[in-house]
């Protein structure tokens, strides 16, 4: 981003700047000056104000200067996860990003997560991602008559799997990772936490189905412990932590 305040601001008055966001781009039709599919990178320069977000920026762009840009985003507060992608080479959601935050001497680089295919701008296909994710089974799984209550567990039970319920789905952590990167059978991160959400659950009896799922070639033993899954997540799950949950309760055989 480059960046300059202005010189004086009106007490009560949100500072401006301008910045650049340079896009990395991909047409799958092609346009006039690029052909179908290739990747290139766009400049912007637009007017921001100090409480802005580089998705209030992205709106901008499209919404004032070209309207052809393509990115997801829904919620735009952190919750639906839908507009994740790579802000200055580190995954983050553009709805929980101020450009203030952001280095103001140079051009914002703005690109789709990587490890899953590009379908336009900064959309990618997040099919390869959901497969993953219900590979693992994602729902409660139990054995006999339906309870007429809710199941009930203690705290100290819920304390066990509370982190990973906080995921939001956004492929933040599982497109950070190098080994999904360049291994396509990885389930990736994501899918390891969401499991884990479900074997540590006092209710679930499908705990060994879904470890002996993680306990193949594509599960948990292909994670290399680099944190870079921890360190994307913007719910702040401990995920490389919740890995080697996994791990323990294959390797001891106790959960």
């Amino acid at each position: 981003m480059t960046a300059t305040a202005e010189a004086s601001t009106p007490a009560g008055e949100v500072p401006s700047f301008e910045v650049t966001l340079r896009i990395r781009r991909m047409n799958p039709e092609g346009t006039s000056e690029h052909g179908a599919g290739e990747e290139y990178w766009e400049e912007f320069r637009i007017q921001a104000h100090a409480t802005d977000r580089v998705l209030d920026a992205l709106h901008k762009v499209k919404w004032d200067v070209d309207g052809s840009l393509a990115f997801r985003r829904s919620c735009a507060h952190g919750v639906c996860g839908s507009d994740a992608m790579r802000i200055n080479a580190r995954n983050r959601l553009a709805c929980k990003t101020l450009l203030k935050d952001l280095n103001p001497a140079k051009p914002i680089l703005i690109e789709p997560i990587k490890g899953l295919p590009v379908e336009k701008d900064l959309i990618v296909d997040m099919e390869p991602f959901f497969a993953s994710y219900r590979e693992i089974m994602p729902f409660l799984m139990t054995s006999g008559p339906a309870p007429e209550r809710e199941r009930l567990q203690t705290p100290a039970e819920r304390e066990r799997y509370d982190d990973t319920t906080k995921c939001i789905m956004c492929a933040a952590c599982t497109s950070a990772c190098p080994v999904f990167w360049t291994d396509g059978q990885f389930f990736g991160p994501q899918a390891i936490v969401g499991a884990h959400r479900f074997i540590f659950d006092s209710r679930d009896e499908g705990q060994w189905d879904r470890l002996e799922i993680l306990n193949d070639k594509a599960g948990v033993w292909k994670c290399r412990t680099a944190f870079n899954c921890t360190e994307a997540c913007p719910r702040g799950i401990e995920v490389t932590k919740a890995i080697s949950e996994v791990k323990k309760a294959l390797n001891t055989g106790e959960i």
